[in-house]
């Protein structure tokens, strides 16, 4: 079966594994930030031939792992000092 008509019979999301640029469209980050991370060793990827492979589970655990957005404060008013006479 070749692989482009293959790939159209799983949905993306119901896959064991993934190619980067799958990774990328599932999560909506670039595809070179997860090559890049994957090269570093942030996200655990696989190798098969040529191929980098993404399990979803690897690819969950690196997304769980990246800091988490800080909550703003509001931005203090400055305290005017009283005058004194």
């Amino acid at each position: 079966m070749r692989d482009d008509v293959q790939n159209e019979m799983v949905p993306l999301a119901d896959r064991f594994s993934l190619s980067p640029e799958e990774a990328s469209a599932l999560t909506g980050i670039g595809t070179t930030r997860i090559r890049e991370a994957a090269a570093s060793g942030d996200l655990q990827a696989r190798k098969h031939g040529t191929r980098t492979i993404i399990l979803p589970d690897d690819l969950k655990a690196w997304l769980k792992s990246l800091p988490k957005v800080a909550k703003k404060q509001p931005p203090q008013q400055p305290q005017v000092e009283a005058e004194t006479q």
